[in-house]
């Protein structure tokens, strides 16, 4: 099985690309693996001009969105790990998935991911209220159904402060892991 480990954070080397950094390693063991991080993608915003709704494609098509969308269609398992940002996921997570229209099953035409695709969520957080990790996982499984992967789990970590938060965590993301 092929699996796309994303980092959504636009810190490449925090907490979150930790965490991705262990999820990496742990499924290296049983699938081929590739990890990226949105921030290394230039995606540009969404116009909202809806030509997407009746061409199938974007007019944006300067920027990397069909580098990280042929990532999508390799992979079989793709895993989002997102931090908070003011409870909801990082703006340029968002501003990929925006992009994403042109995929997404609300209108007719649209591109379509090849079937059997099944995605997961690990959310993490500064505080210890679990309710904004829901949040971005409510936010990551939304995205997934509309591009037609199936939604199969996901973490939740509270109390990630910063990087070396995640060390005594790493039991818990490596369970999570198992299951995957």
């Amino acid at each position: 099985m092929k699996t796309l480990v994303i980092n959504c954070s636009p810190v490449r080397n925090g907490a979150t690309a930790e965490i991705s950094n262990i999820v990496s390693e742990c499924l290296m063991k049983r699938y081929d693996v590739r990890k990226i991080c949105i921030d290394d993608f230039k995606i540009d915003f969404c116009k909202g001009c809806r030509t997407c709704h009746s061409t199938a494609e974007c007019v944006n098509n300067n920027d990397d969105m069909s580098v990280i969308m042929e990532q999508f269609e390799w992979a079989d398992i793709i895993i989002s790990i997102a931090p908070s940002y003011w409870a909801d996921i990082p703006g340029q997570f968002k501003a990929f998935i925006d992009r994403c229209t042109p995929w997404s099953n609300t209108h007719e035409p649209h591109a379509a991911l090849s079937g059997g695709k099944k995605g997961y969520a690990i959310a993490l957080r500064t505080g210890s209220v679990e309710a904004e990790c829901d949040r971005i996982v409510q936010s990551i499984k939304h995205f997934y159904g509309h591009l037609e992967i199936e939604f199969c789990g996901s973490l939740k970590l509270c109390s990630v402060e910063n990087k070396e938060a995640v060390e005594p965590r790493k039991n818990e993301i490596v369970r999570f892991c198992a299951d995957i």
